[in-house]
């Protein structure tokens, strides 16, 4: 930040409370992810402006010395209220910690940026939230440049695999898997989420069914390729362990 005061408009997408009452949050805005501290919050009116997932305008104030921002002013500018509700909460905390993970600070990302805040707004509004955030988590994946190999076994380079990989979330041969192939929804899935716009995804929705499987996939994709996403099974209860062997948000 190169003066001391700065104006940011972001999402919040971590938050912590001290002992000491103070709030230190983690925004996601259009330059980057910002991470700041709102002394003695929790005592003020920051505390409820400063909720996670709202969409905040903020003044920064940052000095030579201080590790962290500090937030003067906070403004709410959108809220999505139904994502407190608990099958959307789940989902979008973990929107929030994937967009933690993949995006760091002072990093700019317009795009990323609206895709989250996309990703927010899907999941509070849509009937099928967990499909919303299945989505979406591969496309902010595919945005921060972690792509599943498609076209070849992740192991041994054979074309059109189409065999989980418990090990790495990606797609292997049948000579290097001992599971079954992907359903047809699922493997056509996998092989074009990334390039496929979000509209057409979510016109094909794969059978709730066959989700626990994706989220096995993903969960094992991020921890191997990102790291730093934790809470798997608490965030989303579909994401079983693999067997043995195996208002407007952000405009």
């Amino acid at each position: 930040m190169r003066s001391r005061s700065a104006n940011r408009s972001g999402i919040v997408i971590r938050r912590r409370v001290t002992p000491a009452g103070d709030i230190i949050v983690t925004l996601l805005t259009p330059q980057g992810k910002v991470k700041a501290i709102a002394r003695g919050g929790v005592r003020g009116a920051l505390s409820s402006r400063l909720n996670l997932f709202h969409h905040v305008g903020v003044q920064l104030y940052q000095t030579p010395q201080a590790d962290l921002a500090t937030v003067q002013q906070a403004v709410l500018e959108g809220a999505l209220p139904r994502l407190a509700e608990p099958e959307r909460y789940a989902f979008a905390h973990l929107m929030a910690e994937l967009a933690d993970a993949l995006f760091q600070e002072g990093e700019f990302s317009e795009q990323a940026f609206d895709l989250f805040a996309g990703a927010l707004r899907g999941v509070s509004h849509q009937p099928d939230p967990e499909w919303v955030a299945l989505v979406m988590s591969y496309k902010l994946l595919g945005l921060a440049g972690f792509v599943l190999q498609t076209s070849r076994c992740a192991r041994c380079g054979a074309p059109d695999p189409a065999h989980p990989d418990p090990l790495g979330g990606q797609l292997l041969c049948g000579d290097c898997s001992s599971l079954p192939t992907y359903p047809p929804a699922s493997l056509d899935f996998l092989r074009n989420v990334v390039r496929r716009s979000v509209r057409v995804s979510m016109e094909h929705p794969v059978p709730e069914d066959e989700r626990p499987a994706l989220w096995r996939a993903l969960e094992r994709f991020v921890t191997v390729q990102v790291g730093g996403v934790q809470s798997w099974r608490q965030l989303v209860p579909q994401a079983a362990p693999a067997q043995p062997g195996s208002v407007p948000l952000g405009g």
